[in-house]
């Protein structure tokens, strides 16, 4: 991984600072996951990745983000296009706290398992039925062809507790994954056991009867990684963190 440096996304100025972030708590099984370096838990973190003290949107580009100093918010890159974050570790149950600011119209998403994803998308305010594609839900199960498109509509959020793009938000889950007998024959459904997002509650017992996305015809499995979505819009990530359930 490349050394620090003085980051600067866009030449412009930005348009607020992004507060500093919060410590994380220590002690009590969590287990901070941005971590760079040769102790990193991801497989790989791409070289576009920003390590920066401030991260907010661009003033002149709403659609992209800015980013200031070096410091424990991670940016993924200039343009929001780099691989996923995927743990090198796979959980099974767990709680996990994620701090999060996206660009306008981006998107961005948690995944347990690897395959079992709750949506972050700039959503906030929007009028008329929510969907799982809204900020908080759990994604619909989709097909690649002929074009990528949703089957379902998954699965809404309780509220839509989404903040506008630009502002940091907090997401916090709880996951069961899904059992298994000991012919590999599934029992239980992987459950969202409790998910809230900016201090509501936007999900309560919720099975996933499948994958999400075009994961849905995936096999299951008892445990998987934890996955950070980086490939689909301007996204910034501070205190990233997870804590296995025995």
């Amino acid at each position: 991984m490349r050394p620090f440096a003085l980051v600067v996304l866009f030449a412009c100025p930005l348009a607020v600072l992004a507060a500093d972030p919060v410590k994380p708590a220590a002690g009590d099984g969590w287990v901070e996951l941005l971590k760079p370096g040769s102790d990193s838990p991801w497989r790989k973190v791409d070289a576009g990745w920003k390590f920066a003290k401030e991260a907010a949107l661009d003033k002149e580009k709403p659609n992209r983000l800015a980013a200031e100093g070096e410091g424990a918010v991670w940016v993924n890159g200039t343009t929001g296009r780099l691989p996923n974050l995927v743990t090198k570790k796979d959980y099974k149950d767990v709680e996990v706290h994620v701090e999060f600011l996206l660009g306008k119209n981006s998107n961005s998403g948690v995944k347990f398992g690897g395959v079992y994803e709750i949506q972050l998308r700039d959503t906030a305010g929007k009028k008329g039925e929510l969907t799982g594609d809204d900020c908080g839900g759990i994604y619909p199960r989709a097909e690649e062809k002929p074009k990528y498109h949703h089957i379902d509509k998954g699965v809404a959020p309780r509220v839509n507790a989404a903040k506008p793009a630009g502002e940091w938000q907090t997401l916090t889950a709880t996951f069961r994954a899904p059992r298994f007998n000991d012919k590999g024959e599934k029992t239980e459904n992987a459950k969202l056991v409790k998910a809230t997002l900016n201090g509501q509650v936007i999900h309560d017992n919720v099975d996933f009867q499948t994958p999400t996305g075009a994961n849905y015809v995936r096999k299951e499995t008892p445990s998987g990684p934890f996955l950070l979505q980086a490939d689909h819009g301007p996204t910034a990530f501070r205190n990233v963190k997870i804590r296995e359930i025995k």
